[in-house]
């Protein structure tokens, strides 16, 4: 826990320096602080890794589960930092580097479940779960599914300009079946499984055994799963989902992000597998790498 106590304490200190003014609307910089095997580099530059040795999802194929949705996405421009239009080079480059870093992970241990979440709200979760599935679809023939479990302030689906419904809680209900909730909204290989309908008792449906079924289909099928979840410390729902996954990355808004709260939420992940602390929000040129862009 050194390198996320030394990550949670920048973003203290960050916050100390600017307060709450004069950030980068967008991701620039991602803590190296992430537990992984000792060859990884210390810096900040990207790891170009290979596909070599990162195990592909089993022979089940999305297409044996029956027509999944096709809708026509319109994916946010402000959210998405992988579009052609963007020009926010960099924050892509730190995505990489976070791709790079769960591969090298999952190297190591069983990694394919990934689970999202910050200790409050509006540090930047979401964004940072649609960017790194965007990151992830980018190896080559690996299919990624992002699952939009914050099913009480769900985004994902206006992030990606999707329906909302189906989703999450009508197959939790029983109401549908995995093919009626899945979309792909484009020639890649990423899927969106949105929040769906609003319910009142989340936490109860994401303790069922539907959602173990979920997730265990979802490991079968993809490569990569994505859970977008609420926020640690007002709710309990992310605490219930870590059980269910193979890893936690905490994100952590520079300059806002209470350094107590934040901690406090990295304790509850203590024996959930805390892979580390996502750094969001970094004032541009704090790190040197920057200076080459």
């Amino acid at each position: 826990m050194s390198r996320i106590h030394e990550a949670l304490s920048k973003a203290a200190r960050e916050r100390t320096r600017h307060g709450s003014a004069g950030l980068a609307p967008t991701l620039v910089d991602i803590t190296d602080g992430i537990k992984r095997p000792p060859v990884v580099d210390e810096g900040f530059e990207p790891v170009n890794l290979t596909d070599a040795g990162v195990q592909t999802a089993s022979a089940t194929s999305v297409q044996t589960i029956g027509e999944y949705t096709q809708p026509q996405w319109r994916i946010n421009s402000r959210v998405n930092v992988f579009l052609p239009q963007s020009q926010d080079r960099l924050a892509a480059e730190r995505f990489r580097t976070l791709r790079s870093r769960l591969h090298q992970i999952s190297e190591a241990q069983k990694l394919r479940i990934v689970l999202v979440t910050s200790a409050t709200s509006a540090e930047g979760k979401s964004f940072v779960c649609a960017n790194l599935a965007q990151s992830l679809i980018h190896k080559q023939d690996r299919r990624v599914l992002l699952i939009d479990a914050d099913m009480r302030l769900p985004t994902q689906h206006k992030n990606f300009g999707a329906p909302r419904t189906p989703g999450l809680s009508n197959y939790l209900r029983g109401e549908a079946r995995e093919g009626e909730v899945l979309q792909k909204g484009s020639d890649s290989n990423l899927f969106l499984l949105p929040a769906g309908d609003e319910i009142p008792n989340p936490s109860e449906l994401l303790l069922s055994d539907k959602m173990k079924q979920l997730l265990k289909f979802s490991a079968d099928t993809f490569d990569w799963v994505i859970v977008d979840s609420p926020p640690t410390l007002p709710v309990h729902d992310a605490s219930v989902l870590a059980d269910l996954c193979d890893g936690v990355l905490l994100v952590v808004r520079a300059a806002s992000t209470d350094f107590e709260m934040a901690g406090k939420a990295a304790e509850e992940f203590r024996q959930k597998n805390l892979l580390g602390v996502v750094f969001n929000c970094v004032e541009k040129g704090v790190s040197a790498y920057t200076k080459y862009y």
